[in-house]
């Protein structure tokens, strides 16, 4: 750890640095800028190529390709530029153009005409709302659907490599019928592949209409020009849908949606995390040790689940964050106020918290192995979570108080194989039906638990 690490407020700068090292390039301050300059340069561009923009010439090649190099290359020197411009102008979104201005001045073919339309009609949310657009759409489709993806890949292997490891289910945190350890971590592929799915599927939105959301300069500008469709077909270049009405701000609805959905895997990966601690605890799993790691500063024997601990925590921290972005971004006095600036500014942190949660998780599961003889034990010992399977028999053949016969031999107490099945050989029922049941073991009686959990 450099000096800056150890010195940072955020644990995402300072402990868990090198895991949130991969969303730097998209939700940092360097970020921000940079895809600011994006969207002031794609503007630039676009107006470029509109012929009822009739002032603005359209470019030629060497120009298109110094415009192209200013977004392609944006360098850690061209943002510190840029905040030498906002040091003086005490605005960030301005400082950005004054930046552009002098990256243009003196290259051939960038007259004064063609400066004089950078940040054309716009204001600074008409900036701002695409940057964090384009910013949490990378983020999404290069950061964390992967890992998302990964996870679940990672847990169906595990599934199916499982899918005949019987096991004793427990309901209530009581013995209860039996399953098999792949089947149970299905369930988990099954849920996160769907939400995964959810948050692909958010809608990324951007508004591009001005101060107040009606195109007002733009009209006084070039009354005869469609704006709606310029800035549509802008909006769309850029791959996000074109939200219509608004006020000076977009109004972070899909942010909303964005949170929620992530927020709801998060739900799913903590379910997960909590489950596989629990197993680990009973047995049913052990974490190999690392070498070099220390698991108790007393109790050397110690192999603690603090990958799946880890991710809890994290997944809690980014939950908060991500409940109140969804709560409060929509919500803005009259046609604009300022208190989602500095809330926009804290995406990063949820991400950055989920990130490491993800990156938790999947090293927890790579260090796991099944003690098949431990789940063995652990259900022989449990006769009575047959009395379901009798009593269901006796109910298909008619007979009487069946539930109740069985609660009153097993409830409450254990019962041992030959006591069950001194119950099946009374029982008045066909006699391939009563040896089907004198046949059947806690370890055999799963259902299509091994099936399910094979085709997930």
């Amino acid at each position: 750890m450099d000096s800056a690490t150890l010195t940072a407020l955020s644990p995402l700068d300072g402990r868990y640095a090198r895991k949130a090292a991969p969303l730097r390039q998209y939700l940092s301050e360097y970020a921000l800028i940079r895809y600011r300059t994006l969207v002031e340069v794609r503007w630039l561009q676009h107006l470029a190529d509109e012929p009822s923009v009739t002032d603005l010439a359209p470019l030629d090649s060497p120009l298109k390709d110094v415009l192209n190099d200013i977004v392609d290359k944006f360098s850690l020197d061209d943002a510190q530029h840029v905040k030498a411009f906002e040091a003086i102008t005490n605005h960030d979104v301005k400082a950005v153009e004054y930046f552009l201005r002098d990256k243009l001045d003196g290259t051939k073919g960038a007259s004064a005409n063609l400066v004089a339309f950078l940040h054309f009609a716009s204001t600074s949310e008409d900036i701002n709302n695409l940057s964090y657009a384009l910013m949490l759409r990378d983020a999404r489709q290069r950061v964390l659907l992967p890992l998302m993806k990964q996870l679940a890949i990672d847990l169906r292997t595990q599934a199916q490599k499982l899918a005949d490891v019987a096991m004793l289910a427990r309901t209530h945190g009581q013995p209860a019928t039996p399953t098999t350890l792949g089947k149970e971590l299905a369930n988990f592929v099954y849920r996160l592949e769907r939400q995964t799915e959810q948050f692909a599927n958010v809608e990324i939105c951007g508004k591009f209409n001005g101060a107040v959301g009606n195109f007002n300069a733009h009209a006084i500008a070039y009354p005869e020009a469609d704006w709606l469709g310029i800035t549509d077909r802008f909006l769309e270049s850029l791959g996000l849908s074109p939200t219509r009405y608004t006020t000076q701000i977009e109004p972070h609805d899909w942010i909303a949606e964005y949170s929620q959905a992530l927020a709801r895997f998060n739900t799913v990966v903590f379910d997960l995390c909590r489950d596989i601690w629990g197993y680990i605890s009973l047995g049913y799993f052990r974490s190999r040790p690392t070498p070099g790691e220390v698991g108790s500063s007393t109790m050397p024997h110690k192999v603690n689940p603090i990958d799946f601990e880890n991710a809890e925590g994290n997944l809690g921290l980014a939950n908060e964050l991500l409940a109140f972005f969804a709560a409060k971004l929509p919500v803005s006095r009259w046609q604009r106020d300022l208190t989602d600036s500095t809330v926009l500014r804290n995406l990063s942190v949820a991400l950055g918290h989920t990130l490491v949660a993800l990156d938790g998780c999947l090293r927890g599961l790579g260090k796991l192995d099944a003690d098949p003889a431990l789940i063995a034990a652990d259900l022989e010992e449990r006769w009575e979570v047959l009395a379901e399977a009798v009593q269901t028999v006796m109910r298909r053949y008619g007979l009487a108080d069946a539930y109740e016969q069985l609660k009153d031999l097993t409830r409450g107490r254990a019962i041992d194989r030959d006591t069950l099945r001194e119950f099946i050989s009374e029982l008045d029922i066909p006699s391939d039906a009563r040896d089907r049941l004198l046949e059947l073991t806690p370890s055999t009686y799963t259902g299509l638990a091994a099936t399910l959990a094979r085709n997930v």
